[in-house]
């Protein structure tokens, strides 16, 4: 099984309850987004052993999230409004796995964004989301 980690990559800096069982995640911060990306384990997996739906909706949460965060320079929070994920293939053990998003717009109060979701560089879904804009306390 392949255990390399992509170039650019580094340990996800955001921890989370949900994703702790998920671990290790990593992240590439672009001038425009977060991908998140991992090496597929047994963890991730359904009963049946292929990868689990609701792996892929939250970490395309995450990235979407948090590449609209990155878009408007960290100075706000967002939280989902509504996400929606069309699956089009399965990944395998071993695969990895990244979620590429763009945000589409920004604004004071919302924000859209779409993802691509890839098993080693083969897009298995795709998402979109839209978040509302929460500025940060204090």
């Amino acid at each position: 099984m392949t255990t390399d980690i992509p170039e650019g990559f580094e340990p996800h800096f955001r921890k989370s309850p949900l994703t702790e069982p998920w671990e290790p995640l990593y992240a590439k911060k672009t001038d425009k987004a977060v991908i998140i990306g991992l090496r597929l384990a047994k963890p991730h997996t359904n009963g049946r052993g292929l990868i689990h739906g609701g792996l892929i909706a939250a970490l395309a949460d995450n990235a979407m999230g948090y590449s609209c965060a990155q878009a408007t320079n960290w100075t706000t929070t967002f939280v989902t409004i509504s996400l929606s994920v069309d699956f089009v293939g399965t990944a395998e053990i071993g695969q990895w796995l990244s979620i590429e998003s763009d945000v589409i717009k920004t604004g004071s109060t919302i924000c859209f964004a779409q993802s691509l979701i890839k098993a080693d560089d083969t897009v298995i879904a795709r998402a979109s989301g839209t978040f509302r804009v929460v500025p940060k306390k204090g």
